[in-house]
C-alpha cells in the first residue's frame, strides 16, 4: 500500500497533475460561479509556464545533480552497486532489453568494472507489477552487463526491491555476509543525494558514482542565444516539464524518506 500511495498521491502536486486539478476546479466553477472560473485556469497556466522555464528547471536539477560531483578518478571499492530504473524488458516487438534515459547507470557500471574499480557488481531492482508479471529489472541488467563484457560470475542479483530503501536494505543482506561495506554507488545524478543518504545510514561506506546528468557546463553557459531560442524558452516545453517533475519527485522522496526514518 505504501508503494502505491507513494506513487499516487504526489501526482497531484507535480506540475501537470496540479494543473489538471486546477482545471477541474475551473470547470466546476464555470458551472456554479462563472466569474471565478478564470482564476484556477490562470493558475494552471502559471504552474505549467513556471515549471517549464529554463532557469527554474536548471536550478532545481543542478541543486540535486551537482551535490556529489566526483573530484578526479573514483577510488576503488569492494563492489559496484547499480540501482535499477533505466531499462525496458524484452517483449514484442522489442528484440532485446532496451535502454531508457537512466540506462546510463548500467553502461557506467560496466565501465567502472572494466576500469578495475571493483571486482563485483550488484544489479539491483525488481519491478512493480501494475500490469501483470514482468521480469525483475535486475535480470535485465545482468543480460545487458554480460553483453557489455562483464562475466556472470562477477555479478550478484538483487531482484526483490521496488524502491530505493529496499535497494539498500536487500543489498546489505547480500553483501554483509561477505564483509563488504565499501561500495561504488551508481545511479542517476538526480537520484544520488537520496540514495547516498540511505546506503550510508545502513552502514555502507559510499563512493558516489553519478551518471545520467541533465545539467552540464555547456547547458549552463550555452553561449549567446538567438531571438528564436529566447522565444522558444518562454513557451512550455514537455522535456523541461518532465525533468522539473523528476526533481520535485526527488525532493518529495527525501521528505517522505526522512519522515519514515530511512535517511
Amino acid at each position: 500500500m505504501f508503494v502505491f500511495l507513494s506513487k499516487l498521491l504526489p501526482v497531484f502536486v507535480y506540475p501537470l497533475g496540479l494543473a489538471c486539478v486546477l482545471l477541474v476546479i475551473s470547470l466546476v466553477l464555470a458551472w456554479w460561479q462563472p466569474r471565478l472560473a478564470a482564476i484556477p485556469t490562470a493558475l494552471a497556466l502559471l504552474v505549467l509556464v513556471i515549471a517549464s522555464m529554463p532557469t527554474v528547471n536548471t536550478a532545481l536539477l543542478k541543486s540535486l545533480e551537482w551535490q556529489h560531483l566526483p573530484e578526479g578518478p573514483l577510488p576503488p571499492g569492494e563492489a559496484i552497486v547499480i540501482l535499477g530504473g533505466g531499462l525496458k524488458f524484452q517483449e514484442h516487438p522489442r528484440r532485446m532489453v532496451e535502454v531508457a534515459e537512466a540506462g546510463d547507470r548500467v553502461l557506467y557500471g560496466a565501465k567502472l568494472y572494466h576500469q578495475n574499480r571493483a571486482p563485483l557488481i550488484v544489479a539491483t531492482g525488481g519491478r512493480i507489477h501494475w500490469q501483470g508479471e514482468e521480469p525483475p529489472e535486475s535480470a535485465d541488467m545482468v543480460e545487458l552487463l554480460t553483453i557489455l563484457g562483464v562475466p556472470k560470475a562477477a555479478i550478484l542479483e538483487e531482484s526483490a526491491s521496488v524502491n530505493t530503501y529496499q535497494n539498500a536494505l536487500y543489498t546489505k543482506d547480500l553483501l554483509e555476509p561477505q564483509g563488504i561495506k565499501r561500495i561504488l554507488l551508481v545511479t542517476s545524478a538526480l537520484h544520488m543525494p537520496r540514495a547516498v543518504a540511505i546506503f550510508a545510514k545502513l552502514g555502507f561506506e559510499v563512493i558516489p558514482a553519478p551518471t545520467d546528468f541533465v545539467v552540464t557546463d555547456g547547458s549552463l553557459t550555452g553561449g549567446q542565444q538567438t531571438l528564436a531560442g529566447l522565444i522558444l524558452d518562454l513557451w512550455p516545453d514537455t522535456g523541461r516539464l518532465a525533468s522539473t517533475t523528476d526533481a520535485l519527485k526527488e525532493y518529495i522522496g527525501i521528505v517522505v524518506y526522512r519522515l519514515r526514518g530511512w535517511l
